[in-house]
């Protein structure tokens, strides 16, 4: 069996990848962390065989790839095809987590509701609004709003499948009813979500652990295992340094991965995804990539390990990438850097250097 890094370098499609489409790389992560928009969308790039900023903004105006709060919750990037049923999957969960803070911000359920029928309102027939364009009509009609308030107000209408990303306008994110975005589609008992939720995670996070699957997709200890369980004859398991980690079937032959290089973007699934992160980012270099409050820093991947971080200067004709390197010793060769700066010039449609 080859190492971690091999295996997530192929089943996080960071190599060899030859997906065409945002809405199959996103389908095929399962859900995609994107609280930092434009990192988010060179995440679903950087997984695609060639891709540009554009192609992937114009997947998600159209609403193939969605961006919603669901699991944890943060933001992530869903499969339209997906939504309905991991937010049923994750609804309660998300709600009961509010409730203390819902109290502190005078937020009732009645509240609630009366705040989901005046989006529904003001949002039918596809007029996309903006959050702030939301809060001006929620001003109108006498609800208080602030920004604690609205992140709260739009987050329940997100897990209760009333409101979901809408196409950018002017460079800022809108909002749209989930009935008039997203076709209809059979929807899933909750066993069935639960055991395509598992599937989605481990053929594409392989080789992950039980805590690591728990800490993605927000579950219960009993509704995770109960979710592995039921995919099991998909999983293989496998002692790494006396951990027990499961691996989907897809990757049960050696597999062959060659020298690879990757700006990664922040929040990125390959270190944000997994409970435990030091197979391929060093403990001692860890503070250096991401913080104890939860923010992951653009990071340098070279052959699976995370060796240093980069960050987007912009100028007034270009922008300048600068790099920084845990150890002078895990630099990689200056060529192979370069090739990896000219794979993100491009996606962002910016000459390349030479």
């Amino acid at each position: 069996m080859q190492n971690i890094k091999d295996i997530r370098l192929l089943s996080q499609l960071l190599y060899g990848s030859d997906l065409v489409s945002p809405r199959e790389v996103v389908a095929w992560m399962g859900a995609m962390q994107a609280q930092d928009y434009n990192m988010a969308k060179w995440a679903v790039g950087i997984r695609l065989k060639s891709a540009t900023e554009q192609l992937v903004e114009e997947a998600l105006n159209r609403g193939e790839i969605l961006r919603t709060h669901v699991m944890r919750p943060t933001w992530h990037f869903v499969a339209q095809e997906d939504i309905r049923w991991m937010l049923r999957l994750s609804a309660q969960r998300i709600k009961s987590s509010s409730v203390s803070r819902d109290r502190a911000l005078e937020i009732t359920e009645d509240l609630y509701s009366k705040c989901n029928d005046l989006l529904v309102r003001i949002l039918e027939g596809n007029n996309f609004l903006t959050r702030e364009e939301v809060g001006m009509e929620f001003k109108k009609a006498g609800i208080a709003v602030n920004t604690a308030r609205m992140i709260h107000f739009m987050m329940r209408a997100e897990v209760e499948g009333i409101v979901c990303s809408g196409p950018v306008r002017n460079k800022k994110l809108t909002y749209a009813l989930i009935e008039e975005r997203v076709a209809p589609v059979k929807e899933l008992h909750k066993d069935e979500a639960l055991a395509k939720l598992a599937l989605n995670y481990f053929r594409s996070h392989s080789p992950a652990s039980l805590q690591d699957f728990i800490w993605w997709s927000g579950l219960s200890v009993a509704d995770a295992k109960q979710a592995i369980a039921s995919i099991e004859t998909e999983l293989i398991s496998e002692k790494f340094a006396s951990q027990e980690l499961f691996i989907h079937q897809l990757y049960a032959k050696e597999l062959k991965v060659d020298k690879v290089l990757h700006l990664l973007p922040g929040f990125d699934e390959y270190i944000i995804s997994y409970k435990d992160r030091t197979s391929v980012v060093a403990s001692e270099h860890q503070s250096k990539a991401f913080t104890n409050n939860g923010t992951f820093y653009p990071t340098i991947m070279c052959n699976g390990q995370v060796v240093g971080v980069w960050k987007k200067s912009v100028l007034k004709t270009s922008i300048k990438i600068d790099t920084t390197f845990f150890e002078q010793t895990l630099q990689p060769q200056q060529k192979a850097l370069a090739k990896a700066e000219n794979v993100y010039l491009k996606y962002l449609g910016l000459p390349v250097s030479k």
